[in-house]
């Protein structure tokens, strides 16, 4: 009997995934990992385990708890604030997958004895003949979390068992509330990574002090006022505050860039100005799931989770590596996440520059 090693969110995904397992013969362990210390309305990790306990219950399975809120902090919170404060708009769930849950978890589930770990990401791993692990897409497209998980390492995806891999969202719901389990119709989680979901410019003002600019066209011209560009990513529409404005084409303003020296938001009007448009794009600090960088050539590539793959080919630069679209891509956004795919296996990717 294999010991397999789960990370237990409270959510319903996870708790499918351990229930599968046990199923298939298994021996379950469930781990619930709180890893943000600051208490505050909007924390839901004391009912989160609350939620989890209650499931290990009801499958019949060991619940163990820790916490990696200081590798979190240090490790993806840190470098989270330092991208904000570099004018750039950075993907804490990329850095906390790769961080914490598949290397702090992963150690501490190997220390418990497991021969694998397992999450309850939409996602799969396939062994190649070659002795490498694949990371591949999910049955559930709408759903598929590859696009997280690009950073992972050969070790991390050779070692993750994924349950609910050809599984549809429908079909996790169906299963958990069939066995009567107490968070089947529990709401998706959302928000940052452990963080969760709250207003987000109250909570990065206790971290980063407002920075009053001032929000100019691309030809300058006073529009307004932003209260620091790290509150604002490209392509952002709501919260810019831009009444009518007689001399502008009557479209919705829009983010169209960032003016770090100068402390000035970039804004344009209309979904579809050229700033908004790009072509080409140039991503650095990649990392490659099999261990090498792809052949030049043909690929898929997304830049952003909710997001149509597109059609490009891939070049190689100093320092990273550069795609150029079929067709020009909207608000490709620096310090967001470039993930490449040859069909449907995810190749890895790079921060967008």
């Amino acid at each position: 009997m294999t010991r397999v090693v789960v990370g237990l969110s409270g959510g319903v995904d996870s708790s499918v995934a351990a229930l599968l397992l046990k199923r298939q013969g298994h021996e379950v362990h469930g781990v619930f990992m709180d890893n943000w210390d600051a208490e505050d309305a909007y924390c839901t990790s004391a009912q989160d385990f609350q939620d989890a306990r209650q499931v290990a219950e009801a499958i019949g399975i060991p619940l163990h708890k820790v916490s990696f809120a200081d590798q979190y902090l240090e490790r993806v919170f840190a470098l989270f604030l330092a991208e904000l404060r570099a004018g750039r708009t950075p993907n804490p769930d990329v850095l906390c997958n790769s961080e914490i849950k598949f290397r702090c978890f992963l150690d501490y589930a190997i220390a418990l004895g497991g021969a694998k770990m397992a999450t309850g990401h939409y996602c799969g791993n396939r062994l190649r003949s070659d002795g490498r692990t694949e990371l591949i897409r999910a049955a559930d497209q709408s759903k598929d979390q590859t696009y997280f998980l690009y950073r992972l390492s050969q070790e991390q995806v050779s070692q993750a068992v994924f349950p609910l891999g050809a599984l549809q969202k429908s079909e996790v719901r169906r299963i958990a509330e069939e066995i009567g389990l107490p968070n089947a119709r529990k709401k998706d989680s959302t928000g940052i990574c452990f963080i969760g979901e709250r207003p987000f410019r109250e909570f990065l003002n206790r971290y980063l002090p407002k920075q009053p600019g001032g929000m100019v066209t691309p030809e300058g011209r006073v529009m307004g006022e932003h209260m620091g560009l790290m509150y604002y990513t490209l392509g952002q529409r709501s919260g810019l505050g831009i009444g009518g404005d007689k001399a502008g084409s009557g479209e919705p303003w829009f983010v169209g860039g960032k003016n770090i020296e100068t402390n000035e938001l970039i804004v344009v009007q209309g979904h579809d100005h050229p700033l908004l448009l790009q072509p080409t794009l140039r991503a650095k600090d990649c990392s490659w799931i099999l261990g090498e960088l792809p052949a030049e050539g043909r690929y898929t590539a997304k830049t952003r989770y909710r997001q149509q793959d597109a059609a490009c080919t891939l070049r190689h630069v100093d320092g990273g590596v550069e795609l150029d679209f079929d067709a020009a891509q909207w608000a490709v956004t620096p310090g967001q996440s470039m993930v490449l795919y040859q069909g449907d296996v995810c190749l890895g990717g790079g921060i967008i520059q």
